[in-house]
């Protein structure tokens, strides 16, 4: 009998594009069932690597996001402590973790890279699920015109996007959540 799926929005920030060349500064992670219902979240603010290296457009970026920057900064911990106890955290979810990002692809690279490197594996296996891929299936619809601008309002919650990524991890799971009733035409929640 397959496990239920947890769907885990993962939103990160840091401080350049690529993983291992750049450090993954904060993660947060808010686990989902399939009808919306918010299981808990895990959050941390990560140690910069010392063999990495920060990008001069994101770090201009940076400079226009000062609450966020701060509160990203706010007691970092090792990855060698956080990334294990992380996996340790999606093992005990209470079915199979699905990691669900917008893009997954620049959030998982970092979270992939980061587990195996300071774990030794990775729970969610090496797929990832994204929001804007997904909202391009349901809407019929080109993957450039898939945009927020162009998704139908109630998919979104009253939630901000504040780049702090435990709330930013939230924001977009409710909208995965609403998106995944929306692909479901026997769903009760559209």
């Amino acid at each position: 009998m397959a496990r239920t799926e947890i769907y885990c929005s993962t939103d990160i920030e840091t401080d350049g594009p690529a993983p291992g060349v750049h450090s993954m500064l904060s993660f947060g992670t808010a686990a989902y069932t399939a009808d919306g219902t918010l299981l808990a979240t895990y959050s941390a603010n990560l140690v910069r690597l010392a063999d990495a290296v920060e990008h001069p457009d994101t770090m201009a970026w940076w400079r226009t996001q000062p609450e966020a920057w701060a509160a990203c900064r706010a007691e970092p911990q090792p990855p060698e402590t956080v990334m294990p106890g992380y996996a340790a955290w999606l093992k005990a979810l209470p079915g199979r973790p699905v990691f669900v990002g917008y893009p997954a692809s620049f959030d998982f690279a970092f979270v992939n890279h980061y587990l195996h490197r300071f774990h030794g594996s990775n729970p969610f296996g090496f797929a990832a699920l994204d929001i804007k891929s997904y909202a391009m299936a349901v809407l019929g619809e080109t993957f450039t015109r898939t945009t927020r601008a162009r998704m139908p309002a109630h998919w979104f919650a009253d939630l901000p996007h504040t780049h702090v990524a435990l709330d930013d991890a939230i924001e977009q799971g409710t909208l995965f959540c609403n998106l995944l009733a929306a692909g479901d035409p026997a769903s009760p929640r559209e």
